[in-house]
């Protein structure tokens, strides 16, 4: 059974709509895939008529951004009930959050004179909550760099002219609204996070023992040595271990469902809802 349990689609910063995103996936023959867009829900109700479609099996979900000891971490919300009070509450203060940063990001990026930032990204974000990359999209297009990481790295990262510290939710309450909605919390990319193995060592501890379920193990573009470490590391922390290709957009490095396998010792987050 091929299984790619973290996705994203237009309701965020994906570039195919969910419905072509499910079409992708039958394709690439996945038979199980979450949908996970950031801080939003609003492309399951589509992604579940196409999952039906193309007989796929859909896995509502959500990736939570949070932020724990001044870093920003993401969570992965797994077999979520969508509708659910808390979860809604949550996400709507989520997304007044990415508002709020998307108008101060603008502001700042004046200074380095680009203005209409705020409008620009809108434009491109369409309905979706704006996200640093739709900002990132929009400075591309105004000839500021010629790559998606040379914006980060120039504007929008940590101690440059765009970055605005992030303001969301903490990752406790991250994980009891997930599992308030009868999901379970995943950690997302441990190792995506720039951080040194003792960071993510703390923070794989910190998550362990506010109560969440799973850690992914298995990602796209990845070393064995990396795989058999996060392996190990869910065991050292009791936590489950999941898979994702963290799918945004066609490429030749990243694509659904593609050698997402966990090592043998791992526990599959999956034999809880599948």
């Amino acid at each position: 059974m091929r299984i790619d349990l973290h996705s994203h689609s237009t309701a965020s910063d994906g570039v195919l709509t969910p419905s072509e995103l499910l079409a992708r996936a039958a394709e690439k023959e996945v038979d199980v895939l979450a949908l996970t867009d950031h801080d939003t829900v609003a492309g399951l109700a589509e992604a579940a008529v196409a999952a039906s479609k193309h007989g796929v099996r859909l896995i509502n979900g959500v990736e939570i951004s949070c932020t724990w000891e001044a870093l920003e971490i993401h969570v992965v919300g797994l077999n979520i009930d969508p509708t659910h009070k808390s979860l809604e509450q949550l996400l709507t203060e989520q997304q007044e959050k990415r508002e709020a940063r998307a108008r101060l990001m603008a502001e700042r990026l004046e200074k380095a004179h680009f203005v209409g930032g705020y409008e620009g990204a809108k434009a491109i974000a369409g309905d979706a909550p704006i996200t640093r990359s739709h900002m990132a999209k929009w400075l591309m297009s105004q000839g500021a760099a010629d790559s998606m990481g040379k914006i980060f790295k120039k504007y929008l990262s940590r101690g440059n002219t765009g970055y605005v510290p992030p303001t969301w939710c903490t990752v406790a309450e991250a994980i009891q609204t997930i599992q308030a909605a009868g999901g379970v919390a995943v950690l997302a990319h441990p190792t995506r996070y720039d951080l040194s193995n003792k960071w993510i060592r703390k923070v794989l501890s910190a998550f362990a023992e506010q109560g969440g379920d799973a850690m992914e193990v298995s990602m796209a573009q990845q070393s064995p040595q990396e795989r058999a470490t996060l392996g190990q590391w869910s065991k050292d922390y009791q936590l489950a271990a999941s898979v994702g290709s963290d799918f945004h957009y066609p490429s030749q490095w990243r694509e659904l469902g593609r050698q997402l396998w966990l090592p043998k010792e791992a526990t599959p987050i999956w034999t809880r809802f599948i």
